[in-house]
């Protein structure tokens, strides 16, 4: 069974309440647009049906007509001839054929109410079907727009991410130079400790040579 079950309900169905109970509103426009065109399309066959009915009886009614006036002509025929018998089938003709025509009018009549709520249910139907597909437009370009959204916040997210690694790489980078440079500096310093201690040493190595010639020029005592 459709979503809708009466061309009534199709017209005052308020589609906003439906497609808020409705887990996926786009599934559900999509079911709404696909058993409106369905049932626009039984409408308008069934009417063209009815139309093609009216337009048989107005072909008759006309027909019926002519044949009528014809008949109506023979028995003035008749009566001027003095042909009364003739005259009274003629009339007799005139009268069915008559009645026929006001029997198909009768049905026409019907028929043309028939066509007339036909065109108002289509027309009716047409607005409805129309204002939904524009609520799909609406709904299928906000879509398109959370997307191309989403793609946009992704990019910036990796743009920002990007630079944020860029950053560290570049910091990482600069604590591995300055880290390279302490490196090739140790030598140097290392070095220069070296001669600062052989300076040092030098000094207590002259300090006791100097002990021990003084020791030596002092006067032994006896």
């Amino acid at each position: 069974m459709g979503i809708f079950s009466r061309i009534g309900e199709i017209v005052n169905a308020n589609v906003n309440a439906m497609l808020d109970r409705a887990e996926d509103p786009a599934k559900m426009m999509k079911l709404m647009v696909h058993e409106m065109e369905d049932t626009l399309m039984e409408i308008k066959s069934s009417a063209a049906e009815v139309i093609a009915d009216e337009k048989r009886l107005a072909r008759q009614i006309a027909q019926n007509d002519e044949k009528a006036s014809t008949w109506s002509q023979r028995a003035e025929l008749a009566v001027s001839k003095g042909r009364d018998d003739l005259a009274r089938e003629a009339l007799e003709q005139k009268f069915a054929y008559e009645s026929r025509s006001e029997q198909a009018k009768l049905r026409l009549n019907d028929l043309e109410t028939v066509v007339h709520q036909y065109r108002t249910d289509i027309q009716r139907l047409e607005e409805k079907l129309n204002s939904v597909r524009m609520r799909q437009a609406s709904l299928e370009e906000r879509r398109r727009q959370l997307i191309k959204s989403k793609k946009v916040s992704n990019h910036i997210y990796r743009l920002e991410s990007d630079a944020a690694l860029e950053r560290f790489e570049h910091y990482e980078s600069k604590i591995d130079r300055l880290e390279a440079d302490a490196e090739l500096q140790v030598p140097a310093s290392n070095q220069l400790d070296r001669r600062f201690l052989e300076l040092e040493h030098q000094a207590e190595v002259e300090q006791a040579l100097d002990q021990l010639k003084s020791k030596r020029k002092s006067p032994k005592k006896d």
